[in-house]
């Protein structure tokens, strides 16, 4: 597909976005941009979280690990189930029950002013530099695919993609997100069917012969009970899939934005299930999008790429399947991942302007001026960051800057944890050294934690631990409840 054609599926798919935009945010005022009134049906979030819980990266990446790990993602999706009923259980009713417009609120009145100063920062830069690093490579793929060839610069192309989300989250926020992810989970969960659809096809294999060709392939391992050490154990990535539902959805402003907006808790409880048991299958069709990709390579002789990731865009681009899956590979990308980033946008909006200005009570007119501000400031921040990224130009570096980011959950974890299942205060202006240390600490531990035990290497579960280690260090500066 050339380079125009591309451009004008984006222009055609923003105009979609935008005629959204304008009729939901028509008369949306600051608690529409934040929470959407409390208005939002919970069936329309819950279908519109499953694409915001997927990034351009997660569309991208999911097919192609199933090359290094078989299916065992499905074991840390199970975890998520176990996650998310604790969210709608325990996170939920504290936020309702507070009437919350940010979570990061519940650590001031909880704790106090530093607390919620330090749960509120670790989430700016967690999702800053987590946004900006998904949307950089997905700004990549277009820059390569469309802006280049038109003689476009870089700069130019970030530009452009994060002046789109600007336009269309600028008024109505979350009132307008709810319903333009919506849009983009249908888009993007019928472009991944039609591909799987289109490639067994190009395979000669009906129903029966897709579910016995993943059933029998060399990728089709679910399960990993043989080697605690290996990466796929079960307990591992089920574990881990279970923490990180619990920070990256119960303890992200981004996510739970989208939770309170629903009528009440019981309508914000039943989201929480309902998206929950969609996610199953969604995962597991990346997966057999995966297997099928594999499959496919394998019997036409195409060379598998060095990286995994660039399996999927090389065989729906590279002219294999024809158009019409290079049509739906890019539609599928450009929803997965603005789906992601304008809820972003509108969380570090929300989060900026209620908790590090607390320009929360400002008369409405005010408020509105504010938080427009803040919204072209963190659309700017993304652009310098991105830029930073591209600039560095080493793929292990800005992995690591990334893994760092990821880093700052687990403070998040410790507090929240310790708010809801002790009665101790804190000695609050040490907080932010605690959450600060225990990061740090993890740093060296994942180093060397093959030499330090057995042979064995943390991944995702070093989550659990960063999350223990900040509870101990507020053990250590604790009041005595009364």
């Amino acid at each position: 597909m050339s380079p125009l054609g591309i451009l004008t599926i984006i222009l055609v798919y923003f105009l979609v976005l935008l005629t959204v935009a304008y009729f939901t945010g028509r008369k949306a005022d600051n608690a529409g941009f934040f929470i959407g009134n409390r208005r939002s049906p919970w069936y329309v979030v819950s279908f519109a979280m499953i694409g915001a819980s997927l990034s351009g990266v997660t569309f991208i990446s999911v097919p192609g690990w199933v090359g290094d790990s078989q299916l065992s993602y499905m074991q840390m999706v199970l975890g998520y189930l176990l996650g998310y009923f604790i969210i709608a259980n325990v996170l939920m009713p504290v936020y309702y029950g507070l009437q919350l417009t940010s979570i990061y609120t519940y650590l001031d009145k909880r704790f106090g002013f530093w607390s919620y100063k330090t749960g509120a920062s670790f989430f700016l830069l967690s999702r800053i530099i987590g946004t900006s690093f998904r949307f950089y490579l997905v700004a990549n793929v277009l820059y390569i695919g469309v802006f280049k060839p038109l003689g476009v610069p870089f700069l130019l192309t970030v530009v452009f993609a994060i002046l789109l989300i600007w336009l269309y989250t600028n008024r109505g926020g979350i009132k307008t997100v709810i319903w333009t992810d919506t849009l983009q989970t249908v888009f993007m969960l019928a472009a991944m069917v039609a591909t799987v659809v289109l490639i067994a096809r190009a395979l000669g294999l009906d129903a029966a012969g897709l579910f016995k060709t993943v059933r029998d392939s060399d990728y089709s391992r679910v399960f990993f009970f043989d080697d605690w050490r290996d990466k796929n154990f079960f307990a591992k990535q089920f574990l881990s899939g279970a923490f990180i539902a619990i920070v990256m959805t119960g303890l992200d402003q981004d996510m739970m934005q989208k939770n309170l907006s629903c009528r009440n808790l019981r309508d914000s409880q039943r989201n929480m299930y309902w998206f929950s048991i969609f996610l199953v299958p969604v995962n597991l069709l990346f997966m057999t999008l995966g297997v099928l990709l594999y499959v496919f390579a394998g019997r036409t002789g195409i060379p598998l790429p060095a990286m995994t990731d660039d399996l999927y865009p090389m065989i729906a681009t590279g002219g294999y399947l024809g158009k019409m899956v290079s049509f739906l590979f890019i539609i599928g990308l450009i929803a997965a991942a603005y789906s992601t980033a304008d809820g972003s946008l509108t969380a570090l909006t929300t989060s900026f302007t209620v908790d590090i200005l607390g320009a929360a009570r400002l008369e409405e007119d005010r408020l509105r001026r504010v938080r427009k501000r803040v919204h072209i400031g963190m659309s700017v921040a993304l652009l310098v960051v991105i830029m930073i990224f591209r600039a560095i130009n080493d793929q292990s570096v800005i992995s690591a800057i990334f893994t760092v980011a990821g880093y700052t959950y687990g403070p998040l974890l410790g507090l929240y944890s310790f708010g809801l299942f002790t009665k101790y205060r804190l000695r609050d202006r040490l907080v932010p050294l605690v959450a600060v240390l225990s990061p740090l600490l993890c740093l060296p531990l994942s180093h060397f934690s093959a030499e330090l035990f057995n042979g064995y290497s943390f991944g995702f579960e070093l989550l659990i631990i960063n999350g223990l280690i900040t509870f101990l260090g507020l053990m250590l500066i604790r009041k005595k409840p009364g």
